[in-house]
């Protein structure tokens, strides 16, 4: 009996991105290097934005303000979806119960 063992060859690329002024090395699933690179370069974005706006200099608070409001958006998406969602179930339910009268 003969055994071959096969070595599954990582394909795992690694890549640098740089936030407030430090450089993270990371090692990624290829499919993420756009997604990550594109967070990376909002933050930056508004790590500039926040600098300029409200004369921060201290990089932990600028992060820290950075990371809530990144936060505080994708907690409205969440609430804004649900409440989308809520809306889309009443009207399906309403057009269920004028289906149901026009065909009894």
């Amino acid at each position: 009996m003969h055994c071959t063992a096969s070595i599954k060859v990582s394909d795992k690329l690694k890549i640098k991105i740089s936030i407030a002024d430090r450089v993270y090395p990371l090692t990624i699933d290829p499919s993420r290097e756009e997604g990550l690179r594109k967070a990376a370069k909002s933050i930056q974005a508004m790590i500039k934005q926040l600098e300029q706006s409200y004369a921060v200099r201290d990089k932990q608070d600028v992060l820290a303000m950075c990371a809530l409001q990144f936060a505080a958006r994708s907690e409205q998406h969440i609430i804004d979806k649900s409440d989308n969602n809520d809306e889309v179930q009443d009207r399906l339910k309403m057009l269920e119960q004028l289906l149901d009268q026009h065909l009894s």
